[in-house]
């Protein structure tokens, strides 16, 4: 079977599956299984080998089943770095992207931040922030120790060890500041919209990592306690929650109150600083 094949016969798969992106997730698994990107599949004839059949039709059973694509691949891009995943951490997503954006902005023209990453997860926000600012060194919290395990391999995998240090904890409790920045993805799915999501959160994803009521508001009252006098909190929130969560920090004492939108136009980091 040539790898244009495949990828047909896959997409008609995931497609009957209920897959959300079945051609773009039959490229990507093609792909995967060649060892050659996603534009090289137009450009190769080479017949998968049985042994390769095998190995798709396990990658496209798992897909099938409505794992996340990232975890039957085992790795996804964030920013500039492949990051290993799995179901120890969420998936890292575009939007969170956006929130790395908004952090940078904040670093700027400071030569050697100090920075405090709330439910690391995977590592992706701590770890994006030491590739893209040379001088940042960032502590990487979270309360899960599966996913600090995965942040660690992340870690040694993005070459980046002894600029971002891993600790367990809730939040913020136990850290010393001053903090030039503090930037957390916190739970933020209120309960009752649980059941409405996709398999692919309800059935992979680590619920403590989906699920929070008002996490926002613990974070912004702990950071205040941590955060130098104009030292910015970067938060990332849901659809729909930017205002609320504007207007809360704005309550706390925060000042120069910012929003966001992500790719999808949706209010998506919200920002302040300590006066």
């Amino acid at each position: 079977m040539s790898p244009l094949a495949a990828v047909h016969e896959v997409a008609r798969e995931l497609d009957g599956a209920g897959v959300p992106s079945p051609r773009v997730d039959a490229e990507l698994l093609v792909a995967d299984v060649l060892g050659i990107s996603r534009s090289e599949l137009y450009a190769s004839d080479r017949a998968l080998r049985e042994e390769e059949l095998v190995h798709l039709r396990e990658l496209v059973a798992r897909r099938q089943a409505r794992e996340p694509l990232a975890y039957v691949l085992g790795e996804w891009g964030f920013r500039r770095l492949v990051l290993t995943v799995d179901s120890r951490a969420l998936v890292p997503r575009p939007e969170t992207e956006v929130v790395v954006e908004r952090c940078l902005a904040a670093l700027r023209g400071i030569a050697e931040p100090r920075v405090v990453d709330v439910g690391t997860g995977s590592g992706a926000i701590a770890l994006a922030l030491a590739d893209e600012h040379p001088g940042a060194r960032v502590v990487a919290v979270d309360r899960s120790e599966d996913a600090l395990a995965l942040a660690r391999e992340n870690l040694e995998r993005t070459g980046l060890a002894g600029r971002v240090e891993l600790r367990q904890g809730d939040l913020l409790a136990g850290l010393e500041g001053p903090f030039d920045l503090v930037v957390s993805n916190p739970p933020y799915v209120p309960p009752e919209e649980y059941p409405e999501l996709q398999p692919e959160i309800r059935l992979y994803e680590p619920y403590e990592a989906v699920v929070g009521d008002h996490v926002w508001q613990r974070v912004a009252r702990q950071a205040l306690a941590v955060l130098r006098p104009g030292g910015r909190l970067v938060l990332e929130c849901g659809e729909g929650q930017a205002a609320e969560v504007a207007e809360g920090l704005a309550a706390l004492g925060y000042a120069g109150v910012l929003c966001t939108p992500d790719l999808a136009g949706r209010d998506r980091a919200v920002e302040a600083h300590r006066p």
